[in-house]
């Protein structure tokens, strides 16, 4: 069933329409919200949080076609919310733990090699500011496209790309243009 159809049945109060559209997507936004909150219960309390969030305003969209970016949108500034409440913010804190990839896929089989790997990647990450590493991170681990990005962050789909760019490039002359 397409989305819209789903998404006018949960405006209409149909809750199981709701729902599967939700379900439809629970890992990635389960991915997302460990991604910003940083340990499984948080993630799960901003799912939880998110969900009550759609249901009280699903009224309000007025895109049926643009729920899942409506939704991710919610979702992502529900976990800035409470990190900000917290005074702490976790944008990547261990990559390997949030969602198991890397910016570039790499098979490697010594683990001691992929260990490295996994600490340059975050040591690197470190060198670019809070908004390109967000940026990176919608894009390459949630893969989101731009427009996605743009609204996560609100900001224009110029500044999300220029976000991304920026941090790629500073990434690239950190490690000695590989």
């Amino acid at each position: 069933m397409r989305v819209a159809l789903r998404v006018k049945q949960a405006q209409r109060g149909n809750k199981e329409a709701l729902l599967q559209l939700i379900l439809a997507e629970k890992d990635v936004y389960y991915r997302l919200a460990l991604a910003y909150m940083g340990q499984e219960h948080d993630a799960m309390d901003a799912l939880e949080e998110m969900i009550v969030i759609l249901y009280e305003k699903i009224g309000q969209l007025k895109k049926p076609d643009s729920f899942y970016s409506w939704s991710r949108t919610i979702l992502v500034n529900h976990c800035k919310a409470v990190l900000k409440r917290r005074n702490k913010v976790i944008l990547i804190e261990d990559w390997e733990n949030s969602n198991g990839m890397e910016p570039e896929t790499v098979v490697v089989s010594d683990p001691y090699e992929q260990l490295d790997r996994h600490m340059d990647i975050r040591s690197s990450l470190e060198r670019v500011n809070p908004d390109q590493k967000e940026a990176i991170e919608l894009k390459y681990f949630h893969d989101l496209d731009y427009e996605s990005i743009a609204r996560i962050m609100n900001v224009s789909v110029g500044t999300a790309k220029s976000r991304v760019f920026n941090g790629l490039k500073k990434l690239k002359e950190w490690y000695g243009g590989e």
